[in-house]
Protein backbone atom coordinates (compact mmCIF):
# COMPACT_ATOMS: atom_id res chain seq x y z
CA UNK A 1 0.00 0.00 0.00
CA UNK A 2 1.31 3.40 -0.98
CA UNK A 3 0.01 6.57 0.66
CA UNK A 4 0.49 9.95 -0.97
CA UNK A 5 -0.49 13.22 0.69
CA UNK A 6 -0.47 16.76 -0.61
CA UNK A 7 -0.55 20.07 1.21
CA UNK A 8 -2.26 21.52 -1.87
CA UNK A 9 -5.26 19.18 -1.71
CA UNK A 10 -8.57 20.47 -0.39
CA UNK A 11 -8.83 17.65 2.15
CA UNK A 12 -6.84 17.83 5.39
CA UNK A 13 -3.78 15.57 5.60
CA UNK A 14 -5.32 13.24 8.20
CA UNK A 15 -8.34 12.76 5.94
CA UNK A 16 -6.13 12.01 2.94
CA UNK A 17 -4.32 9.33 4.94
CA UNK A 18 -7.55 7.82 6.28
CA UNK A 19 -9.26 7.81 2.87
CA UNK A 20 -6.34 6.04 1.23
CA UNK A 21 -6.21 3.37 3.92
CA UNK A 22 -10.00 2.90 3.64
CA UNK A 23 -9.66 2.57 -0.12
CA UNK A 24 -6.94 -0.07 0.31
CA UNK A 25 -9.16 -2.05 2.72
CA UNK A 26 -12.21 -1.80 0.44
CA UNK A 27 -10.15 -2.79 -2.61
CA UNK A 28 -8.79 -5.84 -0.81
CA UNK A 29 -5.19 -4.60 -0.74
CA UNK A 30 -5.28 -4.78 3.06
CA UNK A 31 -6.85 -7.78 4.78
CA UNK A 32 -8.15 -8.74 8.20
CA UNK A 33 -5.29 -8.70 10.69
CA UNK A 34 -2.78 -6.92 8.46
CA UNK A 35 -0.61 -4.58 10.53
CA UNK A 36 -0.46 -0.92 9.62
CA UNK A 37 2.71 1.12 10.01
CA UNK A 38 3.16 2.60 13.46
CA UNK A 39 1.92 6.15 13.91
CA UNK A 40 5.51 7.38 14.17
CA UNK A 41 6.78 5.38 11.19
CA UNK A 42 3.92 6.57 8.98
CA UNK A 43 4.44 10.16 10.08
CA UNK A 44 8.14 9.89 9.32
CA UNK A 45 7.58 8.24 5.92
CA UNK A 46 5.00 10.83 4.86
CA UNK A 47 6.88 13.72 6.49
CA UNK A 48 3.82 14.77 8.47
CA UNK A 49 3.08 15.25 12.14
CA UNK A 50 2.51 12.32 14.49
CA UNK A 51 -0.64 14.18 15.55
CA UNK A 52 -1.89 13.95 11.96
CA UNK A 53 -1.33 10.20 11.69
CA UNK A 54 -2.84 9.68 15.14
CA UNK A 55 -5.98 11.52 14.02
CA UNK A 56 -6.17 9.47 10.80
CA UNK A 57 -5.92 6.22 12.76
CA UNK A 58 -8.51 7.45 15.29
CA UNK A 59 -10.91 8.21 12.42
CA UNK A 60 -10.32 4.77 10.90
CA UNK A 61 -10.89 3.10 14.26
CA UNK A 62 -14.10 5.06 14.86
CA UNK A 63 -15.39 3.96 11.44
CA UNK A 64 -14.58 0.30 12.13
CA UNK A 65 -11.74 -0.17 9.66
CA UNK A 66 -8.91 -0.75 12.15
CA UNK A 67 -8.26 -1.54 15.76
CA UNK A 68 -5.34 -0.34 17.82
CA UNK A 69 -3.74 -2.57 20.41
CA UNK A 70 -1.67 -0.67 22.97
CA UNK A 71 1.98 -1.62 22.68
CA UNK A 72 1.40 -3.67 19.52
CA UNK A 73 0.06 -1.26 16.89
CA UNK A 74 -2.85 -0.85 14.52
CA UNK A 75 -4.43 -3.72 12.61
CA UNK A 76 -7.04 -4.03 9.89
CA UNK A 77 -10.39 -5.34 11.08
CA UNK A 78 -12.49 -7.84 9.12
CA UNK A 79 -14.45 -6.03 6.44
CA UNK A 80 -18.14 -5.90 7.25
CA UNK A 81 -20.05 -6.29 3.99
CA UNK A 82 -22.62 -3.72 5.13
CA UNK A 83 -19.81 -1.29 5.96
CA UNK A 84 -18.25 -1.83 2.55
CA UNK A 85 -21.60 -1.33 0.83
CA UNK A 86 -22.26 1.86 2.81
CA UNK A 87 -18.84 3.27 1.92
CA UNK A 88 -19.33 2.45 -1.75
CA UNK A 89 -22.81 3.97 -1.73
CA UNK A 90 -21.37 7.18 -0.28
CA UNK A 91 -18.83 7.32 -3.11
CA UNK A 92 -21.54 6.78 -5.71
CA UNK A 93 -23.73 9.44 -4.11
CA UNK A 94 -20.85 11.91 -4.03
CA UNK A 95 -20.10 11.25 -7.70
CA UNK A 96 -23.72 11.59 -8.70
CA UNK A 97 -24.01 14.76 -6.65
CA UNK A 98 -21.05 16.23 -8.50
CA UNK A 99 -22.61 15.18 -11.82
CA UNK A 100 -25.91 16.85 -10.89
CA UNK A 101 -24.09 20.05 -9.93
CA UNK A 102 -22.26 20.05 -13.27
CA UNK A 103 -25.51 19.31 -15.11
CA UNK A 104 -27.20 22.30 -13.46
CA UNK A 105 -24.39 24.56 -14.61
CA UNK A 106 -24.70 23.10 -18.13
CA UNK A 107 -28.51 23.45 -17.92
CA UNK A 108 -29.14 19.79 -18.59
CA UNK A 109 -32.47 18.22 -17.67
CA UNK A 110 -33.33 14.90 -16.08
CA UNK A 111 -33.77 13.15 -19.45
CA UNK A 112 -30.32 14.29 -20.52
CA UNK A 113 -28.74 12.96 -17.33
CA UNK A 114 -30.57 9.65 -17.46
CA UNK A 115 -29.62 9.24 -21.12
CA UNK A 116 -25.98 9.98 -20.37
CA UNK A 117 -26.02 7.54 -17.48
CA UNK A 118 -27.54 4.84 -19.71
CA UNK A 119 -24.80 5.37 -22.29
CA UNK A 120 -22.04 5.30 -19.66
CA UNK A 121 -23.46 2.17 -18.03
CA UNK A 122 -23.70 0.47 -21.42
CA UNK A 123 -20.10 1.40 -22.22
CA UNK A 124 -18.96 0.12 -18.85
CA UNK A 125 -20.83 -3.15 -19.32
CA UNK A 126 -19.90 -3.29 -23.00
CA UNK A 127 -23.54 -3.84 -23.94
CA UNK A 128 -25.82 -1.68 -26.11
CA UNK A 129 -27.51 1.29 -24.44
CA UNK A 130 -31.24 1.35 -23.78
CA UNK A 131 -33.27 2.29 -26.88
CA UNK A 132 -33.05 6.02 -27.51
CA UNK A 133 -30.43 6.60 -24.80
CA UNK A 134 -27.67 7.60 -27.20
CA UNK A 135 -29.73 10.52 -28.43
CA UNK A 136 -30.24 11.78 -24.89
CA UNK A 137 -26.54 12.10 -24.21
CA UNK A 138 -25.89 14.75 -26.84
CA UNK A 139 -29.08 15.45 -28.75
CA UNK A 140 -31.20 17.59 -26.40
CA UNK A 141 -31.32 21.34 -26.12
CA UNK A 142 -29.22 22.43 -23.17
CA UNK A 143 -32.06 24.34 -21.53
CA UNK A 144 -34.70 21.61 -21.70
CA UNK A 145 -36.10 20.43 -18.36
CA UNK A 146 -37.86 17.12 -17.93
Amino acid sequence: MRIVVSNRADAPLYSQVAEQIKAAVLAGELHDGDPLPSVRALARDLRISVITTTRAYAELEAEGFITTVPGKGAFVLPVDSELVREQLLRRVEAGLGAAIDAARVARLGREDLVGMLDVLLAEAADVPAAPGAAGHAAGHDAGQES
